[in-house]
């Protein structure tokens, strides 16, 4: 016969047990939901590292793509210059080739002539006995072609390691580009997790957008000031000149590889404040440190000076007086006015 008994209720201690457990898990999952989501301090913290490791990889952009300039434009130099040597050795060798004839027409063929058929004249003319028989004006042409030959053999080894030397260059401005981009794709993810009040905390650059794939800023990227404009000390020479440029282009956005007028990276906008100044420095950060007087002393800076940032200067700002800057920050941020205290201070690099 089936059993037709209650199944036993669990005692209430048992039930107490098995809420507090239950209680306790839930507890924990939060915790750990908790621990899971970023704070926003730990979200900054890896914007920021990510930021300052574009900006690395920007600046060495910045160094290949001016040398990739500088080698094209020598190259093409050099190729010119090849062109032009080949057309004066085949007039050369066309002048020669006029006398055997000459002498061929009137069967006084010169032996010496057979030169023409010689891929190596310099050794031909180093025979004594043979420039005895040439006359003053063979001779002469004779050494002309040999010298251009000369000539043209190292102009072409030249452009061969410059032509390889740019493959090299073009090949690392290709890998600092996807460089600058993972880094500034993977800070766009974290900004992405955060509030808009969170993310404008994080920029330090309100109503400031964040740049697209391209590196280029999206809509409305030109911001207000996020610092009202520090009381300059009175300057003079190009330094100032440099730096009221430079004032002119607050709001503007952080662009990677922009040198003006409208988007700057950091060295983007010295380089085009001195410009407008009348000045021209180099391109990058780490160059710009070379281009005048180093002081080491922030006390003795004067308005318009390079202040450059971080062991291995990669960001330079202009300064503006009063422990303050005047620089294109980062990605995502506008040319701005700051305390120079918010980074680490190398020194200064006063230019003329």
């Amino acid at each position: 016969m089936a059993s037709h008994r209650r199944p036993k209720q669990p005692s209430r201690a048992r039930a107490g047990v098995l809420t507090a457990t239950a209680a306790a898990a839930v507890a924990l999952s939060a915790q750990a939901a908790h621990a899971d989501a970023p704070s926003t301090s730990d979200a900054k913290a890896k914007v920021d590292k990510l930021y300052e490791e574009a900006e690395q990889a920007t600046e060495k952009f910045n160094g290949a793509k001016e040398k990739q300039e500088k080698l094209e434009k020598e190259v093409g130099d050099l190729q010119d210059k090849v062109a032009r040597g080949q057309e004066e050795l085949n007039k050369l060798r066309a002048g020669i080739g006029a006398m055997a004839t000459a002498q061929y027409r009137t069967g006084s063929l010169d032996p010496a002539l057979q030169l023409l058929l010689s891929s190596d004249p310099e050794s031909y003319l180093r025979d004594a006995s043979t420039l005895g028989q040439l006359t003053a004006k063979q001779a002469e042409t004779l050494r002309q072609i040999a010298a251009k030959q000369r000539s043209l053999s190292q102009q072409r080894a030249e452009a061969t390691g410059k032509l390889a030397d740019l493959e090299s260059t073009r090949k690392a401005l290709s890998e600092n580009k996807k460089d600058i981009q993972g880094k500034l794709a993977a800070a766009q993810e974290q900004l992405n997790s955060l509030s808009a009040k969170e993310r404008a905390e994080i920029t330090g650059d309100n109503g400031g957008s964040a740049q697209g794939k391209d590196g280029h800023s999206g809509d409305g990227a030109r911001a207000g000031r996020s610092a009202s404009r520090p009381n300059i000390p009175a300057g003079s020479g190009r330094g100032a000149a440099a730096l009221a440029a430079a004032d002119g282009k607050v709001g503007s956005p952080y662009v990677w590889g922009a040198t003006g007028p409208s988007s700057f990276d950091c060295s983007g906008l010295t380089s085009w404040a001195y410009a407008q100044a009348g000045v021209d420095i180099s391109r990058t950060s780490q160059e710009q440190a070379n281009d005048g007087t180093r002081i080491y002393d922030q006390s003795q800076l004067k308005p318009g000076d390079l202040v450059l940032f971080y062991g291995d200067l990669h960001h330079v700002g202009l300064y503006a007086g009063n422990g303050m800057t005047l620089h294109a920050p980062k990605p995502g941020a506008s040319v701005r006015y700051e305390a120079m205290s918010n980074m680490p201070f190398q020194f200064g690099v006063r230019i003329g």
